[in-house]
């Protein structure tokens, strides 16, 4: 249930209809930003999914991690953007 994001993809047209997750990230960061971005345009969707969960996300954005040069909230919006692109190649 927790771990690195799996999410399915609905989509009616250019638009994400629903967004299912398996796999989502522990703080509940993943299934409050996927409510967030259901029935927006897929390409708005694709930026506005990492941001979501950045609002979301509870790990300290203070730090910083020396090997990724990034906060840990900033890789989790990159690490949910790429399960979304995965998952909408799939779907």
């Amino acid at each position: 249930m927790f771990g690195t994001p799996e999410i399915s993809v609905e989509t009616e047209g250019a638009y994400i209809k629903k967004i299912n997750v398996k796999i989502g990230a522990p703080c509940g960061a993943t299934w409050d930003a996927a409510k967030k971005v259901e029935g927006l345009k897929i390409e708005e969707a694709l930026t506005r999914f990492g941001l979501e969960v950045q609002f979301f996300c509870s790990a300290d954005p203070g730090s910083w991690d020396p090997i990724y040069d990034k906060s840990p909230v900033h890789m989790a919006a990159d690490v949910h953007t790429a399960a979304l692109k995965v998952s909408l190649k799939k779907d």
